[in-house]
């Protein structure tokens, strides 16, 4: 019973640590400290999985979102005028439409969790170590393809933007 405790507070944590990270992506005027914020924010949605012994699925998300922000980070650094956000420089556009969408979604979440019948309980869940070789299965099976063409092309993305750059860091350097 006390491991169910020390689960459900883990997971509490990093699920309030993933929504106010989340918040703050919005709440800074720099677009590095916003980078920073959203990979905090995301590595909290990884640790709740690992807390949740989805542990493929928490190493992963993890992993990707290091990449991810760690690659749009040197981006905004090459090509953004103040990445710092030392300038004055507002981050938030349709302020009131923005409030109003998210305070709908917000109502009609709550009240699809609220006024919803759903069932009765399912049955347990398998062993993390099935579930983990269930979407192995899953991933190398019938969608290896879809996967392996993501791949490729965002690795050519990444690609031609290095080679887009590569003249423009030369005129500045030359200049």
């Amino acid at each position: 019973m006390a491991m169910i405790t020390l689960q459900t507070l883990f997971i509490a944590f990093f699920g309030i640590a993933s929504v106010a990270f989340g918040v703050s992506v919005f709440r800074t005027s720099s677009m590095m400290r916003s980078a920073l914020a959203l990979l905090f924010s995301q590595t909290a949605l990884g640790a709740m999985f690992l807390a949740m012994q989805a542990e493929f699925l928490g190493v992963l998300q993890i992993m990707m979102m290091a990449t991810e922000m760690s690659i749009m980070a040197i981006f905004m650094v090459m090509f953004m005028m103040d990445p710092g956000g030392l300038g004055e420089m507002e981050m938030t556009h349709q302020k009131q439409l923005s409030i109003l969408a998210g305070v709908a979604g917000a109502l009609v979440t709550a009240g699809i969790a609220l006024f919803t019948h759903w069932g009765a309980d399912g049955v347990a869940a398998p062993a993390a170590a099935e579930q983990t070789r269930a979407l192995g299965m899953e991933l190398l099976g019938r969608s290896m393809l879809i996967f392996e063409t993501a791949g490729v092309t965002i690795l050519t993305a990444m690609i031609a933007a290095t080679a887009v750059a590569m003249p423009a860091l030369q005129r500045k350097k030359t200049s």
